[in-house]
Parts: structure tokens; sequence; C-alpha cells
């Protein structure tokens, strides 16, 4: 993240910020006591943590590969206008006109 380079907060600053805070009926200072029952999130919701770390997993092997190239707009608005998973339809138009090639 690149520094900014802000001038000081002034005293009058930080008043203003913190009568903000303590004018925020939705967001109260957290209390000693409130501090000290903070429990990490896995422990507090495990189930809704395990969901969340539940991932696809590294691939075995590359299947893709990332390619850049130019295509006509008129294909790639057709490809698009049939809605979502064009990409994979693309894909599979491809690979069906690959098969088709006769090696030079």
């Amino acid at each position: 993240m690149p520094k900014l380079d802000l001038p000081p907060i002034t005293d009058a600053d930080e008043a203003w910020i913190q009568a903000g805070i303590a004018a925020d009926p939705d967001n109260p200072e957290v209390t000693a006591e409130q501090a000290r029952d903070v429990r990490p999130f896995a422990e507090a919701f495990p189930e809704l943590d395990a969901t969340l770390r539940r991932s696809r997993g590294p691939q075995k092997a590359p299947t893709k590969q990332l390619v850049s190239l130019r295509l006509d707009v008129e294909i790639v608005e057709a490809f698009k206008a049939t809605g979502p998973g064009w990409q994979t339809r693309m894909n599979d138009a491809l690979r069906a006109a690959a098969r088709t090639l006769t090696p030079a």
C-alpha cells in the first residue's frame, strides 16, 4: 500500500473524530469486560468457519492456459448472448474446431 503524505491530525480533528465515535449508537466502545470475553471466530462459530474455509483446493495439474487474443466483436457478443457459461461454450467450440485441423 502506498504511503500517504498527510499532515498530522490536530487536537481539534481528533476531538471531532472522537465525538463522532461517541455519538454513534450502532458502534459503541468495547468495554474491558467485553474485550476479556472475546473468542476467535472459529471457536465462536465452528460450523460457519468450516463452511467459509471449504474450497475447491489446488489443481493436481493445470488444465487451462491463460492466453490473450483478439477476437471479432461479433464472435464475443454472440457467445456472451448465450448467457452464463459462454466462456466454456467458446472453449468447447474451439476444441471441436481444433479436432478438424490437419497439421501443416
